[in-house]
């Protein structure tokens, strides 16, 4: 240990441990072992222009104390040390003391501008979700792909200017035109019916919610270019197919989550309406007088618009027009009708594009129905995450009750293919536990892949053994699981459109499907891993997942490589304090030491017995 020591993640350093409630009180303690060092400032800021120094206590000992309280509203604090030295000739300088990466034990730097912060973020209220997401495993169903109910095959609806597949083994592709844009959408023909045929296989699996990828009208065939929010695309069913499923699922204990796309619309929508399908006059491409002419920007009318991510498709919607904003959120708008009809939660599609506020109109929407969810698409850790040169407030309360867990697939995959030490991994998590309260964490939307990623077999290169310890951390880790439909059965494909194969009902990888439901099995099994404290353990070569409470536990180590390896109860280290001895930890391994290439050794069982 160096002469000055601080550790985030240690509560003899800093107590509590992460993020904190308004008007909470933390305790820091740095110790000083350099008798030049004459006293310590503690420095608080934050983006608003706060900055804050404080002289820290010191009696007698090495220990410099502060609490400090934080009462000064919600958002994200940064905070490090400024050392004061004395030397042996009376010369007075300063030395800082931040933050190596995320949290944990820091370092010295001699300049400021050298210096990395640490963080805490400091949220208005805890984010409780209802059991039935909590404790469920959800599955993605990327509609037209999953199954068609009808006889024979036909599809409903046949959309114009598109082509259906000659069989459900086809594998998809777009037609492009010159300009690379796709001028013709494929279609398999998957329906509501089909869906509700496979509720059985669901179950089996053991689902308990189905995240669906949009379900509105639209010309496309993943429909984030909705065409009218209110109304079902006809492809997939009718509205009272989608209420006859909604029953069904309900029925069987599924809940169901809907992918809400309020950043953008169709060029094709009965908002823009570019190509004249809602009348020759309807619309903002057609009519500057159109009601729905303020609610996008036009640079160049009509040709010239602002659109997501410059793709001339999906013109961009301005969320702070308040008629838009009662379409999506008001008494008789999108929200009020689906989650009347029963929907359980929504996905916010592209959270980083849609201002703090229009996602807490959506989140009060929701408030006045009992158990709904909202989620949303946030990529990175979602605490510190600046869109469009502001600070969002995803997780500080009265908005989003989770994010998508995109860090849990990256860590996976580097630790299963690209060799990362799991150590690095266990520190990634440890940073994201400690910027997340505590039920946001808890709440994440676990996924090792999606419609927008590679199928994750693919990146593993077609190694089912990895595929199944994919599957391990996916249900292991704090948050929701969410298994994209197909994964679990074998489908492999790289980016769009691969990664959007029909579901092979007659080519299911058996292999892969008990590894998944291995998995979902022992969560089901075992309640403390969907609400037990979390800790990771590691070696030079293995992760190590704990989940426990104060009397159960679930203890998994992973083996990534190629070779066995040989647990010893003196290499494994963790970054935050076991809950038992190491003499304990040795008896509960015992002599099952030894794990198998690409595998897995796993415990549980009362932790203090």
């Amino acid at each position: 240990m160096t002469a000055v020591y601080f550790n985030s993640w240690l509560e003899e350093y800093k107590t509590p441990f992460g993020a904190i409630l308004v008007n909470d009180f933390v305790s820091f303690k740095i110790k000083v072992e350099d008798d030049y060092v004459t006293g310590v400032t503690l420095v608080v800021a934050n983006d608003a222009g706060l900055r804050h120094t404080i002289p820290m206590e010191n009696y007698g000992t090495n220990i410099y104390a502060f609490d400090y309280f934080f009462n000064e509203g919600k958002g994200v604090y940064f905070y490090y040390f400024e050392l004061h030295y004395l030397d042996a000739n009376n010369a007075q300088y300063k030395r800082y003391y931040g933050a190596i990466t995320g949290g944990g034990a820091g370092r010295l730097v001699d300049h400021i501008d050298e210096i990395q912060t640490y963080q805490i973020t400091c949220y208005e209220k805890a984010e409780v979700t209802p059991n039935w997401y909590r404790e469920g495993v959800f599955y993605q169903i990327f509609p037209d792909r999953f199954y068609n109910g009808n006889e024979t095959n036909v599809v409903n609806n046949p959309k114009p200017n598109t082509f259906i597949y000659g069989n459900q083994h086809d594998n998809p592709m777009y037609i492009k035109d010159e300009n690379g844009d796709i001028s013709r959408w494929d279609f398999f023909g998957g329906n509501f019916k089909g869906i509700k045929e496979k509720i059985p296989y669901l179950k089996e699996l053991g689902i308990t919610g189905i995240y669906f990828n949009p379900i509105f009208e639209a010309r496309s065939n993943h429909r984030y270019d909705t065409s009218d929010y209110l109304t079902i695309d006809p492809i997939l069913g009718t509205e009272q197919e989608f209420a006859a499923l909604l029953q069904e699922l309900h029925q069987h204990d599924i809940h169901v989550i809907l992918d809400g796309v309020f950043s953008h619309v169709g060029r094709n929508s009965i908002y823009f309406n570019y190509d004249g399908a809602y009348g020759k006059t309807n619309g903002a491409y057609r009519n500057i007088h159109s009601r729905y002419y303020p609610w996008f920007t036009f640079t160049r009318y009509p040709e010239e618009y602002r659109s997501w991510w410059g793709v001339k498709d999906l013109p961009e919607i301005n969320k702070d027009n308040s008629e838009f904003q009662q379409l999506i959120y008001g008494n008789t708008g999108v929200l009020q009708k689906w989650n009347t009809f029963g929907v359980d939660g929504w996905r916010l599609d592209v959270a980083d594009e849609l201002p703090d506020e229009f996602i807490a109109g959506i989140r009060q929407n929701l408030d006045q129905f009992e158990d709904k969810v909202l989620l949303g698409e946030v990529w990175e850790d979602a605490s510190n995450k600046i869109s469009y040169g502001k600070r969002r407030q995803y997780i500080l309360g009265n908005h989003l009750h989770g994010v998508m867990n995109y860090p849990l697939r990256e860590q996976a995959l580097a630790f299963l293919t690209a060799g990362c030490l799991p150590e690095v991994i266990a520190r990634h998590f440890t940073t994201l536990q400690e910027n997340y309260p505590r039920d946001i964490f808890y709440n994440s939307f676990n996924n090792i892949g999606t419609h927008d990623t590679e199928r994750i077999l693919t990146q593993l290169n077609g190694d089912t053994r990895k595929l199944a310890l994919a599957f391990g951390l996916l249900h292991l880790f704090p948050g929701v699981p969410c298994i994209y439909y197909g994964d679990e059965a074998g489908l492999t494909g790289g980016k769009d459109p691969e990664n959007r194969k029909f579901f092979p009902w007659d080519e299911i990888d058996q292999n892969c499907y008990e590894a998944c439901h291995k998995w979902i099995t022992l969560r089901k099994d075992n309640p403390v891993i969907a609400k037990g404290e979390f800790l990771l353990l590691y070696t030079q070569r293995v992760l190590g997942v704990l989940r426990y409470d104060a009397e159960d536990f679930v203890l998994v180590f992973f083996n990534p490589s190629n070779g066995i390896q040989v647990i010893t109860i003196e290499e494994i280290q963790t970054l935050r304090p076991l809950p038992i001895t190491k003499e304990q930890l040795k008896a509960i391994i015992g002599r099952s030491n030894t794990i198998q290439e690409s595998g897995t050794l796993t415990f549980s069982g009362k932790l203090f017995d």
